[in-house]
């Protein structure tokens, strides 16, 4: 009998969580559709752009956002197009007066900002305000803030001038503790990827290649900001070296900032500038609702194309995922704009700090087949290095940010011997039976001989003498002049360019523009067009939904291991042949 009641209390709680899980998939929908709803906007508005936020190439709209309940999740992320797109707008709309910032700390890659930061210029071209506000300021906040008119700094905040860092994460102490041993297998000085598995620390090589890059970095970002503020870059530099911005009173005597007030404080000076009453709340606007209320598909014959491809994150064999450039997917999705006659030109938007060599080989086919029949313009965003380097070399020119990461040509091969783990940590043993010596190689599970760990060397060697001779054809140079600017080494946007790794310094645009020129376009003649094409948002709903259930599956079944299975997923993507740069560089 007690069987009996625990069986329809289950049931009946079942019940309950479908019919609460139904209201909120009815409510999702019915806002999916009200969504579509156009936005008005009054006049006097102000754009508000939020950037506190991560911020990707193309955005991702949620449809439970902000109705709450179990599918609700983050909330949408910002597209980087949709930014340009709305400042592309407000520039000569009447109804929006000037932009408010919204910067504290972005999270988003240096190329990215640089994208907005360009943008925001162009932007102030119309004469129209741009000011900014922060309780703090990160330095990628104020690289953004400091193209505004004004710049408020709460009085009892901070603010961040202490110069860039570059930061690794080390695991050769984890993986000696748990008994796995990386077998490393590379092919260049500079290819530090492996580093953290079998270094406490990084390299000398390492050391040098990181410093050049984010010295590079910096010198630009202190470059812009000097022209913006009007203050010497020498001098920028001399506070951040001797931490003299200590406290918001010495931003503003440093003349980083032009007033430290409260939030009353600086929507006064907004409610002045727009002469309205000052008991009247300002009309802010956001990105995605203004983007409603405004047609942003472009000019020019829609029937006459350049298309943008966004090629976004790690790569893999397959169809990818969120995060992840699929080999099978790309090489589809390529294709169809190829075979497309409406389409006139092609920009591979590249964010990725490379993955899977064979899926890299694949993607760089399909771009050099491209090229043949139409222009192919790379676009290279935060980062395009190795594996996404990769991609890009096959291409017709290569357009990078100044601040863009790229190179890393060079290429190495990784297994994991998890005997000792295995053995010692959970007394699982391994033995079988094979028709050759060799059966069973590559292996996990025993310690491979010295003359199969040369095997995998050999390998390897013959993926980079690849990989530095169609490079080498790429851009038109000596492989042996190739060879000098790889070795595995990252450089940054302005790096590449002087030493011909890059054609041009710019944004996408820049590329779209060098498109146009390559197909015999002019201004006004053609479209802009995105793909892949952004999901409807029923399609958002359900891969939000499945994405949600196999989180849950994972926590299901590891429980508190969770975490660390998720670690060994990503770990295993990296077995085998791998382009790939230090992916777990961050720079601040």
């Amino acid at each position: 009998m007690l069987q009996f009641f625990k069986y329809v209390l289950a049931t009946l709680v079942g019940l309950f969580v479908f019919f609460i899980g139904s209201i909120f998939l009815l409510a999702g929908i019915g806002a999916m559709f009200s969504s579509d709803d156009k936005v008005v906007v009054s006049e006097k508005s102000v754009l508000k752009l939020d950037l506190n936020k991560p911020i990707q190439e193309v955005g991702v709209e949620n449809p439970f956002s902000g109705i709450g309940g179990p599918f609700s999740g983050e909330e949408n992320i910002v597209g980087l197009k949709d930014i340009v797109d709305a400042l592309k707008s407000a520039q000569t709309d009447d109804k929006i007066q000037g932009i408010y910032l919204k910067t504290e700390g972005p999270n988003a890659g240096w190329a990215t900002l640089e994208e907005i930061r360009n943008q925001l210029t162009e932007f102030k071209k119309s004469k129209k305000f741009v000011v900014a506000y922060g309780e703090t300021f990160t330095e990628k906040g104020y690289y953004i803030a400091s193209v505004a008119d004004k710049i408020y700094l709460n009085p009892a905040g901070g603010m961040e001038w202490n110069g860039l860092s570059a930061e690794y994460s080390f695991f050769k102490g984890t993986f000696d503790k748990l008994g796995v041993k990386p077998e490393i297998f590379r092919v260049g000085e500079f290819k530090s990827a492996i580093e953290m598995f079998v270094r406490p620390d990084m390299s000398e090589a390492s050391k040098k290649q990181s410093l050049e890059l984010i010295t590079a970095i910096n010198d630009h970002y202190l470059q812009k900001i000097s022209a913006s503020r009007g203050i010497p870059a020498a001098t920028l530099k001399g506070l951040a070296d001797s931490l003299a911005v200590e406290n918001p009173e010495s931003a503003l005597k440093n003349k980083l900032v032009t007033n430290l007030g409260y939030w009353d404080e600086f929507e006064n000076s907004i409610k002045s500038t727009l002469k309205t009453d000052a008991k009247k709340d300002v009309s802010y606007v956001g990105v995605d609702k203004y983007l409603k209320s405004t047609n942003t598909s472009g000019e020019g014959d829609f029937n006459t194309r350049i298309a943008v491809l966004v090629a976004e994150g790690e790569i893999n064999s397959g169809d990818g995922g969120d995060g992840a450039i699929g080999s099978d997917k790309f090489v589809k999705e390529l294709k169809k704009l190829r075979d497309n006659d409406k389409i006139k030109a092609i920009v591979l938007r590249i964010n990725s700090p490379g993955g899977s060599a064979l899926a890299s080989d694949v993607m760089w086919r399909e771009i050099l087949i491209t090229a043949k029949t139409k222009p192919v313009i790379a676009s290279m965003s935060d980062v395009a290095a190795s594996g996404g380097y990769y991609m890009a070399m096959g291409c017709d020119k290569i357009v990078a940010q100044p601040n863009t990461i790229t190179g890393s040509i060079g290429i190495f091969g990784l297994v994991f011997n998890v005997t000792d783990f295995m053995n010692n940590k959970l007394g699982v043993t391994f033995d079988g039976v094979g028709t050759s010596p060799h059966a069973d190689w590559p292996t996990a599970t025993r310690d491979m001989t010295d003359f199969e760990k040369s095997m995998i060397q050999k390998s390897v060697n013959e993926g980079y003498e690849k990989f530095t001779s169609k490079a080498a054809a790429g851009r038109k140079m000596p492989v042996e002049k190739l060879k000098s600017l790889a070795q595995g080494r990252v450089w940054s946007g302005v790096e590449a360019k002087a030493n011909g790794l890059v054609d041009a310094l710019g944004g996408v645009n820049d590329a779209v523009k060098l498109a146009a020129t390559a197909a015999k376009l002019k201004d006004g003649d053609y479209r802009v067009r995105y793909y892949p094409e952004k999901k409807k948002p029923l399609e958002e709903m359900l891969a939000k939904i499945m994405g949600d259930e196999e989180d849950k599956a994972m926590a299901r079944n590891f429980g508190e291991m969770a975490t660390y299975a998720k670690m060994y997923k990503k770990l295993m993507n990296m077995g085998g042949m791998q382009t790939r740069m230090p992916f777990e560089m961050v720079i601040k």
